[in-house]
C-alpha cells in the first residue's frame, strides 16, 4: 500500500455452474480507513464492475467433467473483450456450483486457470455454501440489513434451487432442493426429450407420469411436471412437514424456519422468467436454451403467489452467484495473539461463523453449534484447514473464555483428529489468553493460530502472513466474496 493514499485492484470472478459459465472483472478501491495514529485498517471503499462475460454454457467432456481447457478459452476471451492481460489482474476466484459441484473438477481448473491470475481462490461450493454466495450476490443480503425484514433468497439454477434466509445481513438458514430448469434436456425450440436426469425422474414417478428420452411432449403433458417442482420450491419456504416429493428431492436439512418468512427473492438461470409480465405459451417458447427453465420460472411465480409471499426482484439475478467473487482486502490481526509461528504462512482458508448471535454458556451448546455448521457446509475433514471466526466470547471474563475454549475443543474434535491446525480469529481483544487456554486444556499439543481484532465475515476465504513487528501482529488476507460491502 502506497502511504496515505488508497490502491486500485483488479478482481475476476468465475462461476463455473450446472448449466452456465460466466465472469465479471471488477475494479476495487481499497484504503487505510484509520487515522494517522492508529494501526491500520485497510478496507474496500469501492467496487466497480468493469466487465461482465456473455453467458456460456458450461463445456462439459461428459457428464460428470467439466471441460478446463474450454473454461480456460472462455477467460482468455473475455480478457481479451475487457482489453485486459493476466499480468494485470490482481486477485480473483473461481467457483464451481450447482449439479458440477459434485463432480472431481476443482484441480484440473486450478490447472487450466494457473496462468490467468496469481492467487486465485478455487472453492467447489457445496449445496448451503451456494446458497449464501447467490444470497449476497443477488442483494438480499443488504436488504434484510436496510429494511431489518426476513427475506429469503432462492437461487433457481440448472440442477438445484439453494435458499437462504437472511435477518440484518446475516445468513442464518439454508437449504438446497433438487429443482432446476435444466434436469430435462430437449432439442433447441423443439418438443423432442433428449435426457431425463435422476431428480426429474423422482418427479415423474411421483405425479404418475411417464417420459423418456426420444419422445416428442406437448406443454400440457409437461407443465403438471414442471408445476410439481415449483410447489416443492414453496413447500421448504412453508413447512417443516414436507410432501413427498419434497422429501425426496431435499438434498439438505429442511429449513428451520425461525424467522417467519413473507419476502421472497429470487436469482438463478429462471430468475428473469419469474418477474417476467408473460409466461411461455409454447413449447419452442419454454426450449429456446434447450431445457424447461422458462417454465419453470414462471410456474414459480405462481405457486408463490398462491402461497401468500410477496416477490420482491434483487439486484441481481442471473449473475447473483458471480458478481463480487474473488475480491481482496488486508488486515493487520490485533497484538494480543496466540500462534505458532511454523505454521505460517496459511493460504486460501475457509472462514465459518457458526454464532449467528450469541454463544452459548455451556461447553456442549457451544460444541454442538460448531459441529452442526461445520457439516453444513459440507466441510471434509481430511480437505485442509478452516478458520473459525466469531465476535467474542460471552463476556471477557475468564471463566467465559474458558467455557469458549472447553467447547471449541469439542465441537472440533473430529476437524483435530485429522491434524489440522486450529485457526480462530476473533473481533474481541483476547486472542492470547484464549490461545493459551486452548493450550491448557487440550490433551496434546496442538498445532494453533488464534488472532483477534478483525472481522471476518461467514464464508471469506482468508491468508495469514509470517509475523510482523517482533511477531506481535500478522498480516491478514481477506479474499472475501464481498457482494454487500
Amino acid at each position: 500500500m502506497p502511504e496515505s493514499t488508497n490502491q486500485t485492484i483488479t478482481s475476476v470472478g468465475i462461476d463455473i455452474g450446472t448449466t452456465t459459465t460466466q465472469l465479471v472483472i471488477s475494479r476495487l478501491t481499497i484504503e487505510n480507513t484509520a487515522s494517522g495514529t492508529f494501526v491500520p485498517r485497510v478496507e474496500i471503499t469501492d467496487k466497480e464492475v468493469v466487465h461482465r462475460s456473455q453467458i456460456y454454457f458450461t463445456p462439459l467432456l461428459d457428464r460428470e467433467l467439466i471441460n478446463a481447457v474450454a473454461v480456460s478459452k472462455i477467460v482468455e476471451t473475455e480478457y481479451t473483450a475487457a482489453g485486459l492481460t493476466p499480468e494485470m489482474i490482481d486477485t480473483g476466484a473461481v467457483i464451481i456450483t450447482g449439479e458440477t459441484a459434485k463432480k472431481e473438477n476443482a484441480k484440473a481448473i486450478i490447472d487450466a486457470l494457473a496462468g490467468f491470475a496469481g492467487d486465485f481462490v478455487v472453492a467447489t461450493a457445496g449445496a448451503n455454501l451456494e446458497s449464501i454466495f447467490a444470497g449476497k450476490g443477488s442483494g438480499a443480503a443488504q436488504y434484510s440489513t436496510q429494511r431489518h425484514q426476513t427475506v429469503v433468497n432462492i437461487d433457481v439454477g440448472g440442477g438445484t434451487s439453494n435458499f437462504a434466509t437472511f435477518h440484518e445481513g446475516k445468513a442464518v438458514d439454508t437449504a438446497c432442493v433438487n429443482v432446476g430448469g435444466h434436469l430435462i434436456e430437449f432439442t433447441p425450440k423443439g418438443d423432442r426429450i433428449t435426457y431425463i436426469s435422476q431428480p426429474a425422474k423422482v418427479a415423474l414417478h411421483s405425479t404418475g407420469q411417464r417420459l423418456s428420452a426420444g419422445e416428442r411432449v406437448t406443454l400440457p403433458q409437461l407443465r403438471p411436471l414442471v408445476k410439481a417442482m415449483a410447489d416443492c420450491v414453496v413447500n421448504v419456504l412453508k413447512t417443516s412437514k414436507l410432501s413427498g416429493l419434497t422429501q425426496e428431492l431435499l438434498m439438505t436439512s429442511p429449513l428451520r424456519l425461525d424467522f417467519p418468512i413473507r419476502k421472497v427473492m429470487i436469482s438463478g438461470g429462471v430468475a428473469d422468467y419469474v418477474y417476467a409480465q408473460y409466461g411461455p405459451e409454447t413449447m419452442e417458447e419454454v426450449t429456446a436454451y434447450g431445457d424447461f427453465g422458462p417454465l419453470l420460472g414462471w410456474e414459480l411465480k405462481g405457486s408463490l403467489e398462491t402461497a401468500g409471499f410477496i416477490l420482491e426482484k434483487p439486484k441481481e439475478t442471473v449473475r447473483a452467484t458471480v458478481i463480487g467473487t474473488g475480491t481482496q482486502s488486508v488486515n493487520l490481526s490485533g497484538s494480543t495473539i496466540h500462534l505458532q509461528e511454523k505454521t505460517l504462512p496459511l493460504r486460501n482458508v475457509m472462514a465459518i461463523s457458526p454464532f449467528a448471535t450469541t454463544i452459548p454458556d455451556t461447553p456442549k451448546g457451544i460444541a454442538d453449534i460448531v459441529k452442526k455448521e461445520i457439516l453444513r457446509l459440507q466441510v471434509d475433514h481430511s480437505a485442509g484447514a478452516v478458520a473459525l471466526t466469531m465476535k467474542s466470547p460471552r463476556t471477557m471474563s475468564f471463566a467465559d473464555i474458558s467455557i469458549l475454549a472447553q467447547g471449541l475443543l469439542l465441537g472440533m474434535e473430529d476437524y483435530l483428529s485429522e491434524n489440522n491446525p486450529l485457526i480462530l480469529v476473533i473481533e474481541a481483544d483476547c486472542g492470547k489468553v484464549l490461545g493459551q487456554c486452548l493450550e491448557a486444556l487440550a490433551n496434546r499439543p496442538l498445532e494453533m493460530i488464534c488472532i483477534d481484532q478483525l472481522e471476518v465475515e461467514d464464508c471469506d476465504y482468508i491468508d495469514i502472513g509470517k509475523p510482523l513487528m517482533g511477531g506481535r501482529v500478522v498480516p491478514v488476507v481477506v479474499k472475501t466474496l464481498v457482494f454487500n460491502r
